[in-house]
């Protein structure tokens, strides 16, 4: 039982943030930074695709339906797998493993965050946007100032979900060997090949652990922040 703990003692540093000293984040520090960095992409662009889908009826809504379908339809592990190989060839250069791996979580990501957004601007009553109509606003001041905050505010219990599965979806990253969590608990794992066990279960409980106090923290700022106070 000491053997097991001693494992994950001697290695903390490594799990918690790889190399970060010599300027290469990993383990819980770089699968945190990549959560962040797929999450400041993923969120805002899909809630402009939602309203984009809101506002323009006809083909285009048709296409972002289509490109939503065919993202969230395609398992996520492909979509790195693409990216890997697509964007060396559209840039020009190799980007960082961690940074087109973000990219992937974002794009696969804001798909659902559209659908969301979308869901929930649909669910509020049509007689707000009559209402707004006879008022004199136009439809995209309607959206931007009437519809759009009640649906952001209505949608959070679902961005939760989608951020705490963005955060485990990180976990991904192993197979292009990029230095998250997952990824550097299998190299302590080949190093010592003793205690496996000890190591996965500590994984598991951290990524348990984040996801719990990611959850409490946007309950946190939403009662603060967003919930009428007495």
């Amino acid at each position: 039982m000491i053997d097991n703990i001693t494992v994950i003692t001697d290695n903390l540093g490594y799990l918690l943030s790889g190399r970060a000293a010599q300027g290469e984040p990993g383990g819980v520090l770089l699968s945190v930074l990549m959560t962040l960095g797929a999450a400041v992409l993923a969120f805002p662009g899909g809630v402009l695709l939602a309203c984009c889908a809101w506002r323009f009826a006809g083909w285009p809504r048709k296409l972002l339906f289509l490109w939503a379908e065919l993202i969230r339809g395609i398992p996520l592990i492909f979509v790195i797998f693409w990216l890997w190989f697509l964007l060396p060839w559209l840039t020009g250069t190799d980007l960082p493993g961690a940074v087109t791996v973000t990219l992937a979580l974002a794009w696969f990501t804001s798909a659902s965050v559209m659908y969301s957004t979308l869901a929930a601007l649909n669910a509020l009553p049509k007689g707000q946007y009559e209402a707004a109509i006879s008022s004199g606003f136009a439809s995209l001041d309607i959206l931007r100032l009437v519809l759009l905050p009640q649906a952001l505010r209505n949608a959070i219990p679902s961005y939760i979900g989608l951020l705490i599965a963005l955060l485990k979806d990180t976990s991904l990253a192993f197979i292009v060997n990029v230095p998250e969590l997952t990824t550097v608990a299998g190299q302590v794992n080949n190093r010592v090949q003793v205690y496996p066990a000890a190591l996965f279960i500590f994984t598991g409980l951290v990524y348990y652990l984040l996801c719990t106090f990611l959850e409490l923290g946007v309950k946190y700022w939403q009662r603060r922040h967003l919930l009428p106070t007495n």
